[in-house]
């Protein structure tokens, strides 16, 4: 996909606390409110090799982390390019440590060997659904049991799986994505614009919470242009 404001997202295991992955090796911890727009900075922008000193010299602070998704704790995947490690990010401290790789995501995840996804995961976030996970490459995407490795249905077009996607700009991919603290919701990036989404596991009557609307407008305090 081409220039992302923002490169990836995960859910903090603090209430509504999320860290924001952007120009290219930078973050920022952010506190957010569904709906209004008086979000905070909690963590000014900076390096990733800064404010997660474990993963200084490794690919993902280097080329930057392009996808990542929350799991139990403060626990977390993060992704560069066929890059993935299992951590614990230690919120709000520079406390963090690589629990498991760095490897190649077909090594992590044997089970997206071969597939579209092998290479390179977009976006991913959360579900509440056990330990699944939805994953996004492209115009394509699937869910995964994290903790078992294995695929969880077949990979399917967007389209196919969130129909209320057609017609918009991430019926062809999302370039970043988050679950949210307010249960079975997602925000989902792409370009310069977002959406707020209400998911339904195993369904497909997902519903919009809005429009799609530019980031800059819905994040105020986001340093992206």
């Amino acid at each position: 996909m081409s220039n992302p404001s923002i490169n990836a997202a995960f859910r903090s295991s603090r209430e509504y606390e999320v860290y924001f992955f952007l120009m290219k090796n930078n973050y920022v911890r952010v506190y957010y409110t569904p709906g209004r727009t008086d979000d905070k900075i909690l963590t000014n922008l900076r390096l990733i090799s800064s404010g997660f000193p474990s993963l200084a010299g490794t690919p993902f602070a280097e080329e930057g982390i392009d996808c990542s998704f929350d799991t139990e704790a403060s626990e977390a995947y993060v992704f560069s390019t066929k890059h993935c490690a299992y951590i614990d990010y230690a919120p709000g401290t520079t406390n963090d440590k690589i629990l498991s790789g760095p490897s190649t995501i077909a090594e992590m995840f044997p089970v997206l060997k071969s597939t579209v996804f092998e290479n390179g995961i977009d976006s991913a976030f959360r579900s509440i659904k056990g330990k699944e996970v939805y994953i996004f490459k492209d115009n394509k995407y699937t869910r995964i049991d994290y903790d078992s490795k294995q695929l969880i249905g077949n990979i399917r077009n967007i389209t196919d799986g969130f129909p209320v996607l057609k017609g918009t700009i991430f019926e062809s991919g999302i370039d970043a994505c988050f679950a949210s603290h307010e249960e079975s919701e997602a925000y989902l990036f792409k370009g310069s614009h977002y959406v707020r989404i209400k998911y339904t596991p195993g369904r497909t009557d997902d519903t919009l919470i809005g429009d799609v609307k530019l980031i800059y407008n819905g994040w105020p305090c986001l340093p992206i242009n």
